[in-house]
């Protein structure tokens, strides 16, 4: 019921027509849709009954973002789930009663501001500075690539209050409009994502700006960036799934030679590649659901996987989908490069599935 809820509403208000007018579009989403999103209950699905959710699990959630993905919805509903996932599991009870309801309403778009330009998505990538200042801090340093930076309400920044490991990670919810925060909107190759810079200069936080302990916060947004990249993978699989079905059609009533071009065993073989890395992420993806909702001892190796699987899958299939369309996939009027676009943005966002080989062989003491 879920499932068909979200096909219907998206199929319905997110076209492809509405893909293309959001890419043009300053904002980049809509948010008549959010409202509807919120309506349905999406955006506090995961989140605590008390606090305005329906208290449902990432089982639940990765279906709602395979359909999301299908339609290739612009939106900020992951990193608005990342942001509510850090205060719902280390907030302050202020701070879960202010954003909690807010988010689930659907009248609080939020951001996770923690890649710099290092590139790194280990803690240690996070040096810009968190400096004391009497009973609060002062924020100096700068952040790439923050997805719909210029539409959020509140960033969650990861600044660095202390030494060079994880346990000197702070995070912080600031608010936008807070003085001393520049957002600068930047040019990407996936117009359907809005990338932007945002920097911090002299930027004042006090401790109620503080999510969870000082010097604590990596624990936080390390289980923040696991679901998130469960829902992006699920995200990407329905990506994949939606461009599998067009390229299969489309080699039925494509005729080369007299006959469908699905007639032809090279393009049956491209097509049962396709499916089968489909199939694969699938099962990584749902596990790794299962594992982070359950709290299992290898959710943080589950959710790395299923983010490899679906990086290499996606990416895979959306080059075979325009492969097997042939001219008309190199057209901009065609869809499938906006696929194609989303499946390489996606692919890096949290670290591409090199990156989260290398996590797992980590964690599993190779």
């Amino acid at each position: 019921m879920l499932r068909q809820s979200a096909k219907s509403l998206l199929e319905r208000e997110c076209p492809s027509a509405h893909v293309r007018q959001m890419m043009d579009d300053e904002r980049g989403y809509s948010p008549e849709l959010w409202r509807k999103m919120a309506e349905l209950g999406w955006l506090g699905l995961v989140l605590p009954e008390e606090h305005g959710g329906a208290g449902l699990n990432y089982v639940d959630l990765v279906v709602v973002a395979e359909e999301m993905g299908r339609v290739l919805l612009p939106s900020p509903y992951i990193w608005t789930l990342m942001f509510a996932e850090a205060v719902s599991r280390a907030g302050s009870g202020e701070q879960r009663r202010r954003f909690l309801p807010a988010i689930a309403r659907g009248e609080l778009v939020a951001t996770a501001a923690h890649l710099e330009a290092n590139g790194s998505w280990e803690e240690s990538g996070i040096t810009m500075a968190a400096r004391k200042s009497g009973a609060g801090f002062v924020l100096e340093g700068d952040k790439l690539f923050v997805n719909d930076a210029h539409v959020a309400d509140f960033f969650l920044v990861a600044a660095r209050t202390g030494g060079k490991r994880a346990n000197g990670v702070t995070l912080f919810a600031i608010d936008a409009k807070r003085p001393g925060i520049t957002v600068t909107p930047l040019k990407t190759m996936d117009q359907t994502r809005k990338l932007g810079e945002v920097r911090l200069r002299g930027v004042k936080a006090d401790l109620a700006d503080v999510v969870g302990e000082v010097g604590k916060g990596w624990p936080v947004l390390a289980a923040a960036i696991d679901r998130a990249k469960v829902a992006l993978a699920a995200e990407m699989l329905g990506g994949a799934q939606k461009v599998l079905e067009t390229t299969v059609e489309y080699t039925k009533v494509r005729q080369q030679f007299g006959r469908p071009i699905g007639s032809f065993q090279a393009v049956q073989h491209k097509c049962a590649n396709m499916m089968v890395d489909v199939e694969g992420a699938k099962s990584a993806v749902y596990y790794a659901a299962w594992a982070v909702s359950n709290a299992a001892a290898d959710a943080q190796t589950a959710a790395a996987v299923a983010k490899a699987a679906a990086s290499d899958a996606y990416r895979r299939t959306a080059a075979d989908g325009i492969q097997v369309h042939g001219g008309i996939g190199f057209t901009w009027e065609h869809d499938m490069h906006l696929y194609f676009k989303r499946a390489k943005s996606s692919e890096f966002t949290f670290g591409d599935a090199n990156f989260n080989r290398e996590v797992v062989a980590h964690l599993i003491g190779l």
